[in-house]
């Protein structure tokens, strides 16, 4: 089926603009590892990916992992070592927008990370300047992904109706946050089971450069 296009096309960071989940993760199992919890890459990103920080934080010391209390603020040195050394942009990402400005349809990031993350992965990647003023954290709001008032606001600055904004996710938790706002969510299967994605999702797809096509715009 052909799809009117957006009206805009709100974005999660990490998985959809930056490559950077399996890297993150990784560098999350390892530092559990060494505090006793020694769980799989897989089921770590499956517990994590979509999630903030402070629920990794909560979730791996009630499975038993002997971590501080400032252990979020040491984790993220971390991932931002890792980050700032081997991040690249998701493959087709650039084209993507360049098919979204030509059609002058607009677009924001929504993340649960924080700005310091985006702005770091995002410039490593050359992609910075295309989102300058487009950047919004959720824990700069009150509640966070799977919550909506990430997506909602940024609708709200572009002066777009919540329906007709497009939503590209690659986690459980963004896209019921996507679909809790109202939104059309299109769900980026690359490194998440579709299986996941598909009871809140409208589409599914694993190629990022299949999704212009997907909009209506090719």
């Amino acid at each position: 089926m052909t799809r009117k296009p957006p009206s805009a096309v709100l974005f999660d960071c990490d998985g959809v603009i930056v490559d950077s989940e399996v890297l993150t993760n990784q560098v999350i199992r390892d530092d559990l590892a060494t505090a006793g919890l020694d769980w799989t890459l897989e089921k770590v990103m499956d517990s994590f990916v979509g999630g903030t920080m402070k629920g990794v934080h909560t979730t791996a010391r009630t499975a038993g992992a002997d971590i501080a209390d400032d252990w979020v603020e040491q984790i993220y040195v971390k991932i931002y070592a890792a980050l700032e050394q081997s991040v690249e942009a998701v493959d087709g990402i650039a084209e993507v927008l360049d098919v979204l400005d030509a059609a002058k349809i607009p677009y924001g990031v929504g993340s649960n990370g924080r700005l310091v993350k985006m702005h770091l992965t995002l410039g490593r990647t050359g992609l910075l300047p295309r989102f300058e003023g487009k950047l919004y954290s959720a824990q700069d709001l009150a509640n966070t992904k799977p919550a909506p008032d990430v997506y909602l606001k940024i609708a709200t600055d572009l002066g777009v109706d919540p329906a007709d904004c497009a939503v590209i996710e690659d986690s459980a938790s963004g896209a019921r946050a996507g679909r809790a706002a109202g939104m059309v969510v299109y769900g980026f299967a690359k490194d998440t089971a579709p299986a996941k994605l598909a009871p809140h999702c409208d589409v599914i797809f694993t190629d990022m450069s299949d999704f212009p096509a997907l909009l209506g715009l090719g």
